[in-house]
Parts: structure tokens; sequence; C-alpha cells
């Protein structure tokens, strides 16, 4: 089969039935049987497409066979899924929360940079100024926060360990490629398992934040520098390379990996996206790559 679309719910609401997965299979082309990857979670579906038109509108048929139920789904070559290389967005993605927002919270601006945060997220101010403007208001704030803020307000997106340590148990790079800062990228990556981390530079004044980012900024153009130096350095196709992310600076990124995924994303990046996790967690990405349960590492 030279297609294959794989289908994953929630592992906390494995809701996918063999009922679902047959409707789905009866709308594409040329079907093999499924296969399960994970009992009620996970599932995959060989087909082999007579010509390019039988992959238009593919998508939409499926989504409307899954009739709304909290499903993602992955349609690609069954050739090129396996990667090699993974390349994450830290806030929204691989943890829960944005880390500049609750810096800001320590001095009472928690609201004003949430609402610039969401606004860069979405693409409709530029990242880079508003960076700097939210970065402004931490001026005079003590540095240490940073550890209370990892101790009590961080959380690891479900899932995210799995990734990694799976990917790189079988032999996958993995970096973790941040438009926040060091102080967190450092501990987060080591946290879950990253091989590399890279962010921006939050600038001191003795022992309290300057209210100054160390320019250049590492913003949109930075993580697609980072995904195209990787995947030189290693000497990957584009398709054996994945990222995923939820705002719009990760949108070249997403764009130039083989598999570029939104997680949990802003409307015009789940838009733009080659494929969007909108229910599930980060596993959903091994199992796009054809990963077994059975096979997970961590």
């Amino acid at each position: 089969m030279s297609h294959v679309v794989t289908l994953v719910s929630n592992p906390d609401r494995p809701i996918l039935t063999s009922t679902l997965v047959s409707r789905v299979r009866d709308c594409l082309p040329n079907p093999a049987e499924s296969r399960w990857l994970a009992e009620g979670i996970a599932a995959d579906i060989g087909f082999a497409p007579s010509g390019a038109d039988a992959l238009a509108g593919l998508d939409g048929a499926i989504r409307h066979a899954l009739a709304g139920e909290p499903v993602d789904l992955f349609l690609q070559f069954a050739a090129t899924r396996r990667k090699r290389l993974l390349l994450a967005d830290m806030d929204s993605t691989m943890i829960g929360q944005e880390c500049l927002d609750e810096l800001a919270d320590f001095v009472g601006q928690k609201a004003k940079v949430s609402a610039i945060t969401e606004r860069a997220m979405r693409g409709e101010i530029a990242f880079e100024p508003a960076l700097r403007e939210r970065v402004a208001l931490l001026a005079g704030l003590a540095a240490g926060i940073v550890e209370q803020v990892l101790a009590e307000r961080i959380t690891l997106t479900p899932g995210g360990r799995t990734l990694v340590a799976t990917m790189r148990a079988h032999g996958g790079h993995t970096a973790l490629v941040s438009g926040g800062f060091t102080v967190f990228t450092g501990p987060i990556a080591a946290m879950i398992g990253f091989d590399e981390n890279h962010g921006n530079v939050l600038e001191l004044d003795g022992a309290a934040f300057r209210g100054t980012v160390r320019e250049p900024i590492l913003g949109r153009e930075a993580k697609l520098a980072n995904l195209k130096r990787l995947r030189t350095e290693k000497g990957l196709a584009e398709s054996e390379t994945l990222a995923i992310g939820d705002g719009a600076n990760d949108l070249d990124m997403l764009r130039e990996a083989g598999l570029g995924v939104a997680f949990h994303a802003k409307p015009a990046v789940a838009a733009a996206a080659h494929a969007r996790v909108d229910h599930g967690d980060l596993t959903a990405l091994l199992y796009a790559q054809g990963y077994s349960r059975d096979t997970f590492a961590g």
C-alpha cells in the first residue's frame, strides 16, 4: 500500500471503535485491512490511490466519516512515515503553559502579557517586537523566581517524554527549539529528555532581569534555520524530519519538515500545517509514524 491513514484518539478517552475504523476504511480507495496500533486508541489503514486525483478531498471525506468524533488523523505516504529528527516548540506544546506569562504574573502583568502572547501566536502581530514588549515588563524581577515557576507552575504535556524517548531509542535526534527562554528550555529539555535545546536569553542586571532579551531573537526564521542545520548535520532527507508547534512563529518550521504537526494550535496554524492534533496527546506523533503501543520507550 502506497499510503496510510492513521486514526488516533486521546489515550485518556479511547473512543476509537472497529465500527468507526470501518467507516473510514470504506471511504478509502483500494483499502487494506486495518491494523490496531493500540486497541481503542490508534489504528492504521493502508490504501492505494489510483492517481493523484484519488487523494483530492480525501481528508474531508475521512472527517465526514468520523462524524465529529474526537479523533485525529494523519494521511501520509507509507514509505516515508518514520522520522529521524524531531524539532519541537516548548510553550503550549511540550509544556502546558506560556513561561513568559507565568513570569509576568509575579509583576502583576499576566493579563496584559497573555493578551500580547495570544495575538503573537495567532500571527496578528510580529513575534520579535511582541517579545521585546513583554520582556520589558519583567525589569527588576528577581531571576531566582524561575525556579519557583518551574517547580509550581509548569506541567509537561502528556506523552512528551514517551515521544522523545521512543524516537531516541530508534536512532532519532530530538531538539527543543523555543521562542521562550534558555532559563526554561534547559531544565525542561532535561526533564523530557531532548538531545539539545535552543531559546532566547534574558539579560540580567545582577540577580534581576534587566527587561531586555539578547539579540538576535530566536523567532520564526531561527526555528526554520535550526531545522535546516540539523537536517544537514545529520545527513537526512526532508521526509525524515518531524516538527511540532502551536503558534505562528512555528509555521515556517512546520512547513519545511517532512511532517509538520500543529498541536492544539491556533486556527491559522492548524490550517497551514501538514497535520494537526486537536484531541490526542504527544504520543499521537508516534502512532503517526507507525509505532505500536508495545514498542514505546520510556
